[in-house]
């Protein structure tokens, strides 16, 4: 059974371990398609789907496979699920799926999946390996979709532009212009550079927040009330 709680695995993933601002994994598509909050957002739940029921099945199999071919056969279950998900991409989100392209397929060699398969989900039971994968993908997907978010917002001035290509038709009137209809946008934001100085931008922030947590455990670790105990003494002491 895994020493690690649930709580832990969480935490790990959404903070402390965070895929894209800690471990810094899967940058080809956390900088090749954040220029929109849609493009995120689809390539984030595509690749949180795909890790999560690839922990789920490596975990299962972890005590029938040898070492000898243990990498081979965490990447073809990667490879497989990856295809279905493009393939429900196609059938559902096709519009979508041409736009993002290459990096669907690329899902398969994204070092996040396989590390977690290799790291994690082979040596912990059913329930930790989908919590953490879950976890993961939701991590690296708040990332994903905190970049397109602001970079859209900066370089176009909308949000969630172009929603319906997710969502389907429901979701085509959720097109926000916060600077106005004559906001002229600013180019640097959406070009490549852009993605870096983001994610530097949003790395940084990380930083401090846990500079201040930090200072402020240390603060109430130094202000705690000492408690004194009284210790008996027994015997003859010459």
């Amino acid at each position: 059974m895994a020493n690690t709680s649930f709580r832990d695995i969480t935490v790990n993933g959404l903070w402390k371990n965070n895929p894209g601002l800690v471990q810094l994994l899967g940058l080809c598509p956390l900088l090749g398609v954040t220029n929109s909050t849609v493009n995120a957002l689809g390539l984030a739940l595509a690749t949180a789907l795909v890790l999560t029921c690839s922990n789920i099945a490596v975990s299962l199999i972890r005590s029938a496979v040898t070492d000898a071919v243990r990498l081979p056969a965490f990447v073809m279950i990667i490879a497989a699920l990856t295809t279905c998900t493009e393939l429900l991409m196609q059938a559902f989100t096709y519009e979508l799926y041409q736009i993002l392209g290459i990096f669907i397929p690329l899902i398969t060699t994204n070092c996040i999946i396989l590390g977690r398969a290799d790291a994690f989900a082979a040596k912990n039971p059913v329930s930790h390996a989908a919590l953490d994968g879950f976890m993961m993908g939701v991590g690296f997907g708040a990332v994903l979709l905190a970049i397109g978010m602001l970079r859209e917002l900066l370089g176009s001035g909308t949000l969630f532009a172009n929603m319906q290509l997710l969502l389907g038709p429901m979701a085509s009137g959720w097109t926000m212009q916060p600077f106005g209809a004559s906001y002229q946008g600013f180019l640097l934001a959406i070009l490549p550079p852009g993605a870096f100085l983001v994610l530097g931008l949003l790395i940084a922030l990380k930083n401090i927040i846990d500079d201040r947590l930090e200072a402020r455990a240390k603060a109430a670790a130094v202000d705690a009330p000492k408690v004194s105990r009284r210790v008996r003494v027994t015997g003859v002491i010459e």
